[in-house]
């Protein structure tokens, strides 16, 4: 589990980062399938649940470590606090549009997202928290921007869904990396600023039978309730990688998320496949394997 620990550059450190980055990564590449199951549940109602069970599961976390200094220390620090509203905003919005696009078949489209999202986390790196790209790095970086760009060109229209899944995750990533509280406090507190309206929406969706919860099989019932674990666990371990390693290595490590989107996508859920995708995926991972390389012989 992520523990309070900030970032610095120690090998030992970024090896630990680079682990419950991929973690993450791996979990967040299967989701759709979970989120299929769900299909039939309008998607607001499934974010109020996403926020109820996880504020569980992750209340239940820190009274069984007994970790509440990180969660008082940050109550009381109204920066820390304006900042944890924000990336709870950023990730609710993602998360909402996340699971929209999963129940109305547009997995691609949320793919190409997450390709976008690491792009916007090496260019904020640069800008923002003045870190350095070398030659080959850049190069691999336009190439994937290339890659990403001939998909778009290819659909014709300005993909809604890709761009708010890129810029919310990043701007979410971003906060997280400069909000110096470990990763079981911030995701409480972001949770705990949220709760009042999941459960008020989730009420009044009960009030006027609207509500899907305890109405429908036991197997979705269930379903909703691990929503909390599906939630929290990689956002716990995506918090402790953020602090840990650069934004630009952490932008080019989620490739994972959506190549395993993408596989889904066309291998699972039958979307199509187009010689555009395949320009673009070859792109990316060319330009991945370019960064990796550039990475490996700078250390």
């Amino acid at each position: 589990m992520p523990d309070a620990k900030v970032e610095n550059d120690t090998p030992g450190e970024a090896r630990v980062g680079a682990l419950y980055a991929l973690g993450a990564f791996l979990i967040w590449s299967g989701v759709p399938l979970y989120f299929k199951l769900l299909a039939t549940i309008p998607a607001t109602e499934v974010l109020g649940h996403r926020v109820l069970w996880s504020l569980l599961f992750v209340v239940a976390l820190l009274a069984g470590r007994r970790h509440w200094s990180g969660v008082r220390a940050a109550l009381i620090d109204r920066r820390l606090l304006g900042r944890l509203a924000f990336s709870s905003l950023l990730v609710s919005v993602n998360w909402l549009v996340f699971i929209w696009a999963i129940a109305n078949d547009h997995l691609l489209d949320a793919s190409l997202g997450y390709f976008i999202n690491p792009l916007v986390n090496v260019v904020l790196g640069v800008l923002l928290l003045g870190e350095r790209l070398r030659r080959m790095q850049w190069i691999a970086v336009l190439l994937a921007l290339a890659g990403v760009a001939n998909l778009v060109w290819q659909h014709g229209s300005l993909p809604w869904i890709a761009l708010i899944l890129a810029f919310t995750f990043a701007g979410y990533g971003l906060v997280r990396k400069q909000t110096r509280v470990d990763s079981l406090s911030a995701l409480f507190i972001e949770t705990l600023l949220l709760m009042p309206l999941a459960v008020i929406y989730l009420i009044y969706l009960d009030y006027g039978d609207a509500g899907h919860f305890m109405r429908v099989d036991a197997t979705t019932n269930g379903l909703l309730m691990v929503a909390g674990v599906v939630t929290a666990l990689p956002l716990l371990l995506f918090g402790g990688a953020a602090r840990r390693l650069r934004l630009s290595t952490l932008g080019l490590l989620q490739y994972t998320v959506p190549t395993g989107h993408f596989l889904l996508a066309v291998f699972i859920f039958g979307e199509p496949f187009t010689p555009a995708h395949a320009v673009t995926f070859g792109a990316i991972w060319l330009a991945l394997l370019l960064y990796s390389t550039a990475t490996l012989r700078r250390r």
